[in-house]
């Protein structure tokens, strides 16, 4: 048979895979079409093999019609691909044992996006959304040309924006098309607007029935104090079956019967079985606040007494609530989440597409690496043999699943927003959250723009929003839907310029696509978990105004998006003391070592072309360069790769620091109002990871290095952490704690210029509650100062530190009397450094060191330490390869640069 699928450059987002598996009696067959298929374009000039799951980008790229798109300016050297409509075909040979079959069906999980489907010629349907799952055939259309189509025959107003700014070399009318938003391009990444099938093709063939989908959502009675799983079923029926349905969870001594019939198609049933209050049930917990344990629900099917089917599935137990409820001494409402009755603190960032080419997305490439650093040590003479086997090792790294958020929860998060502008992620990502208890803020995927509320258009959206809803809710991680990302402060606040007299039309549709519509479904098919309809947003507020708030960044209200470049960032009186901070963030770029594969000597200056054009925020360089400058002398280097080198290093200097500052101010903002704000319950800073190699907000690059900021990461969101900040000339120094700890405070004043303590002040000990912020030091600067000798706010910094009676509990911090810039005495150091067998590095310095980064240059890995305050003239610091590696090859490597070495 000979199978066509034409290609029109859209995305079809709607998924139905589900995570079960399927053991039946009734000889369901299923047989995996992904593989080799034809690729071809419209005129037929092209025609070559293509992996499936794929992308045509990722086909032209492996049989060698194009070069790496990252590389250079490929991103708008390659646009003709996306102009073109392109056609994936295979031919295979139906078997005898799946002719016979009552029912026969083609099932595509994912097709990018625009296409149209024949077999044997005959036309068997349409696919116009990414994010839908179609069981049919296809070719695929321009997604440029499609969206281009839609917004003309869309005459009666205009929905904005038409295009992305110029800045960002992207394509026009993306709203108009159900496809990953960032594709067409975003101000952190390029426009390639892909096509293909990007998730598996397959037949599936079976006589009475199927299980298509099964979902599980334990609630929790408070009246009965008694928890219950409601178990959600989609059948696929050949004709009416009657049966005997089982559900049992055997660890907590629970199991029920049901008499039940399915219908001819696909029907959904809902069962619901109660648990045995004779068992204590584990509860999952975010990462820091317990375990994330799961018992094991089977479900059998049986007709005539004959088993037709059995799956099995996990089950997490948990309760969530958001809770907007008044606050003592301030205006507004509280918002925060409840996780099994505790309020709970959410710590981490907003999670963006892996890859431009979801097909390269690899899960989980690297389960492997955490059994590899010991064995790295050992392995000195085989690592370049293991190399030539993997060449391909480092590439991998980048996009892999695990290893991102295992990062995550490297740098004590809890917490990551996967944002409306990407893709609804694959099983796997939401998998991997539950076990390592990472709390998921899941947007739909519409993003800063209007879009059209035709019925076509509402109708692929429902079916979007069933199917991943249906996918997703058995996730404990998720812990809540989000309509969209900044679409109601866009509206409040004109993004798009219009009228005042068109303004009404707008909101109607705005509440006609979020409210009437995918809240409405959302609740329908998922009772578990709260929904909001944007973010930022006021929350149950927007509610009473109509769901558009006159002001959506009330810090008063819900949850708000911050971003301020111009401001000094190290001044803490610059941010909003919000209820909840789900998007803030500064720029940075990544490392040489990121970029030097895409790029070539000549684009090795800040001023290059190939800067300008990686560059898609307006203005973004020169704003980093003034921000740093406020605080940091700037890179004067003569020789120009270092003076480049040194200017990416001060980016990342100036990132850290800043959101830093920002991230301890919402974290010690948390047990306090004041002028009627505060309580934040929440710091998501923009933004975790890279699509591709550039300037961006992410605290890890495109590869999977850790930037500056991810290592300041594991200190601020540490669970018990002090900060500092003036006030009035007065230095303040709070201890935050996810613990309820006895804790004293250490202070250390140093000079710029020794290695030892000026002065040392110690606190008595004091009870911090588990969930506060309490305050343990207070103290003029001046008065501070006058008690260590010489000191002045130009010759002296701060370190301090938490301990209880035996130890230190939680990071040092450091808080600087000056800019650094400004020191008196702070000198070039001469830091050496020894390698050992097992790649632990001793650091040996003669003077104080800040800001000292060590890099290994292309060795994929990570410190257990970086970016650091070097106040001690020796300091042991841990290196974890991702592949292994040798002493030689690390000392050849490594490069050490602090403060003082870029002027």
């Amino acid at each position: 048979m000979l199978l066509h699928v034409r290609l029109c450059g859209w995305a079809c987002w709607c998924l139905f895979s589900g995570v079960f598996s399927v053991f039946s009696l009734q000889q369901r067959l299923t047989v995996s079409l992904n593989g080799k298929w034809r690729l071809s374009n419209s005129n037929g000039s092209l025609l070559l093999p293509a992996q499936v799951p794929g992308c045509v980008h990722s086909a032209l790229q492996q049989q060698g019609y194009i070069t790496d798109p990252y590389f250079r300016f490929n991103d708008v050297s390659y646009r003709w691909i996306a102009l073109n409509n392109w056609t994936y075909t295979t031919t295979f040979t139906l078997s005898a044992e799946l002719s016979v079959k009552q029912k026969v069906l083609l099932v595509f999980d994912g097709v990018d996006t625009v296409g149209s489907i024949s077999l044997n010629g005959i036309a068997l349907g349409k696919t116009y959304n990414m994010f839908c799952r179609y069981v049919c055939l296809i070719g695929l259309l321009s997604p440029i040309l499609y969206a281009s189509e839609q917004r003309k025959a869309h005459t009666s107003y205009v929905v904005p924006p038409e295009c992305p700014p110029g800045v960002q070399k992207g394509e026009c009318h993306v709203n108009f098309i159900r496809k990953e938003q960032s594709s067409f391009s975003w101000d952190w990444g390029p426009s390639f607007p892909t096509m293909g099938l990007w998730k598996g093709v397959r037949l599936e063939a079976f006589d009475i029935l199927q299980l298509v989908q099964v979902s599980s959502v334990p609630l929790y009675n408070d009246a009965f104090s008694q928890w219950r799983v409601q178990v959600e079923l989609l059948i696929d029926a050949v004709q009416t079956a009657r049966g005997q349905l089982t559900l049992s969870i055997p660890e907590l001594d629970s199991e029920q019967t049901f008499q039940t019939h399915f219908n001819p198609g696909k029907t959904k049933s809902n069962f619901t079985i109660l648990i045995n209050t004779a068992n204590q049930v584990k509860l999952w917990w975010p990462n820091g606040h317990g375990e994330q344990p799961f018992y094991r629900l089977t479900i059998r099917g049986f007709q005539d007494e004959f088993l037709i089917f059995s799956t099995e599935s996990k089950v997490y137990f948990r309760t969530v609530e958001l809770i907007q409820e008044p606050v003592v001494g301030s205006p507004g409402l509280s918002f925060y989440f409840r996780i099994n009755g505790k309020p709970i603190f959410l710590k981490g960032s907003n999670w963006i597409p892996v890859h431009s080419f979801q097909d390269q997305v690899t899960p989980d490439v690297l389960t492997y690496i955490p059994l590899l650093p010991h064995v790295c040590r050992y392995v000195s003479g085989l690592f370049s043999i293991l190399l030539s086997l993997m060449p391909d090792l480092s590439v991998c790294l980048s996009c892999s699943l695990k290893n991102l958020l295992q990062s995550a929860v490297d740098a004590n998060m809890n917490a990551l927003r996967v944002w409306g502008g990407g893709v609804y992620e694959q099983d796997l990502f939401y998998e991997i959250c539950d076990e390592l208890g990472i709390m998921v803020w899941q947007d739909f995927m519409f993003a800063c723009a209007m879009y059209p509320t035709e019925t076509d258009f509402i109708q692929t959206v429902r079916e979007e929003v069933v199917q991943q809803v249906q996918r997703l809710k058995s996730h404990p991680s998720i812990i809540i839907w989000s309509g969209n990302n900044e679409n109601e402060a866009a509206l409040a606040t004109d993004w798009f310029d219009i009228p005042a007299s068109q303004r009404p039309k707008y909101i109607r549709d705005y509440v006609m696509l979020y409210v009437d519509n995918i809240k409405k479904v959302v609740q329908e098919e998922d009772q578990s978990r709260p929904f909001l309809v944007s973010s930022p947003t006021n929350g149950a507020e927007s509610e009473q105004e109509g769901w558009v708030a006159e002001n959506p960044y009330d810090p008063h209200y819900g949850d708000v998006h911050f971003y301020s470049y111009i401001l000094d960032c190290w001044d803490w009186r610059t941010f909003p003391r919000t209820r909840f901070a789900s998007e803030y963030g500064f720029q940075s770029w990544p490392s040489f070592s990121t970029l030097q594969p895409v790029s070539i000597k000549e684009d090795w200056s800040y001023g290059s072309n190939f800067t300008s054009h990686r560059q898609h925020h307006e203005d973004g360089n020169q704003q980093m360069i003034l921000q740093a400058a406020l605080h940091f002398h700037l890179p004067n280097a003569t020789d120009p790769l270092k003076r480049f080198t040194d200017t990416l290093y001060i980016t990342q200097v100036m990132q850290a620091q800043c959101v830093k500052t920002q991230t301890e101010f919402y974290r010690r903002s948390r047990s306090e109002i004041i002028e009627g704000k505060g309580h934040t319950m929440g710091a998501l800073y923009w933004q975790l990871n890279d699509i591709w190699q550039a300037p961006s907000w992410s605290s890890i690059e495109f590869g999977g290095k850790w930037k500056m900021l991810h290592y300041f990461a594991q200190s601020f969101f540490a669970a018990v952490l002090p900060v500092a900040f003036e006030e009035d000339d007065t230095l303040f120094i709070y201890a935050i704690s996810d613990l309820s700890r006895d804790l004293k405070l250490r202070v250390n004043v140093f000079s710029w210029t020794e290695l030892d303590p000026v002065c040392t002040l110690n606190s008595s000990m004091l009870l911090v509650p588990g969930g506060s912020a309490v305050a343990v030091f207070k103290q003029p600067v001046a008065t501070l100062l006058a008690g260590c000798g010489n000191c002045t706010r130009l010759t002296c910094l701060l370190t301090f530190q938490l301990e209880d009676d035996s130890s230190q509990q939680g990071p040092t911090d450091h808080h600087f009397l000056c800019s650094p810039k400004d020191a008196q005495g702070l000198r070039r150091p001469n830091i050496t450094v020894s390698i050992d067998f097992y790649s632990e590095m001793t650091l040996h310095s003669d003077s104080v060191a800040p800001f000292v980064w060590l890099d290994v240059g292309n060795i994929p890995g990570r410190f257990s330490s970086n970016g650091f305050l070097m106040v001690s003239r020796n300091r042991t610091v841990d290196f974890t390869a991702w592949r292994p590696t040798s002493v030689a090859e690390l000392t050849a490597s490594l490069t050490i640069t602090s403060l003082r070495d870029i002027y």
